[in-house]
């Protein structure tokens, strides 16, 4: 395959390209998407991707269906796994070709907190029960989102975490971990990498499988304990990523805020999260 030869620079002298253990931070110009496609696409992959539609929150799944059809993972093959306790409010959309959706029934519940609690243990059932042998990539993406530009192979690896763009540039002090030591969550003043976002986990399904199997049993300790972490299963995530580093970052291009303006150094927001009434959707504070 023709393409440039490498520069030797830095591409985006602006940003942190690279984390202190040297996992690569994607931004825009930080990669070439002709190599990234040549490498991914001639091991024709499949990219498992869940979603949770539960309750008021199945209105965001067209938009976000939709959205993902123009920029996500275009020219893959795509399963969504579109988890609800509203089967019959799951809109039609027309998907590309090789790709595919499955509603899969859910309980409803009372409290957000509680389907943020149980996700990772439902995924953890998908993988183990069909997604191990039937994708070779898996990510999990919040449903009130919305794709803006591409996000395709450059976001693959062993295993990815997405910077939470309120929290970007920030000191660890300011992160709004777990600061309670009886929370399997705890993560003390002085430690911490970034601060990473539960609205996009990623990575190979077995290495997935290991992080929400961890999560949901400290999720289980604090629930026996009966405590619950400040961000659910945000502050586990984020946890687990501080002694098992990702093996990719994902800016915040690929998890942005659609109450935020844009900032100098956001080149393109990829996947954002929409401007919502939270009380109204919610069905408790």
């Amino acid at each position: 395959m023709a393409c440039n030869q490498p520069s030797v620079c830095n591409r985006r002298p602006d940003v942190a390209t690279t984390s202190s253990w040297l996992a690569p931070i994607v931004w825009e110009g930080t990669f070439d998407l002709k190599v990234i496609n040549a490498i991914y696409k001639q091991q024709n992959i499949t990219v498992a991707t869940t979603v949770f539609a539960l309750g008021k929150y199945v209105r965001f799944l067209k938009d976000l269906l939709e959205s993902a059809e123009q920029h996500f993972m275009v020219g893959y093959r795509v399963h969504y796994y579109v988890f609800t306790d509203l089967p019959d409010e799951v809109p039609t959309v027309v998907l590309g070709e090789r790709r595919q959706l499955t509603v899969i029934k859910t309980a409803s519940s009372n409290r957000w907190q509680e389907i943020s609690l149980r996700r990772m243990e439902m995924i953890e059932k998908l993988i183990e029960d069909e997604v191990i042998n039937k994708a070779d990539y898996i990510f999990s993406l919040d449903v009130d989102s919305k794709f803006y530009a591409h996000w395709g192979a450059e976001s693959l690896g062993d295993l990815v975490g997405a910077l939470h763009s309120w929290f970007f540039g920030k000191s660890r002090e300011q992160f709004t971990y777990e600061r309670r030591p009886e929370s399997q969550a705890f993560i003390p003043l002085d430690e911490g990498d970034y601060y990473y976002g539960g609205a996009v986990i990623g990575g190979r399904p077995d290495k997935v499988l290991k992080l929400v199997k961890t999560c949901r049993m400290q999720l289980d300790v604090d629930r026996a304990n009966k405590i619950e972490a400040v961000w659910q299963e945000e502050s586990h995530l984020n946890k687990y990523f501080l002694y098992n580093k990702p093996t990719k970052v994902l800016s915040p291009e690929y998890l942005w805020d659609d109450l935020q303006g844009k900032l100098r150094f956001m080149k393109v927001v990829r996947f954002s999260q929409v401007v919502k009434n939270k009380a109204e959707v919610r069905s408790n504070p």
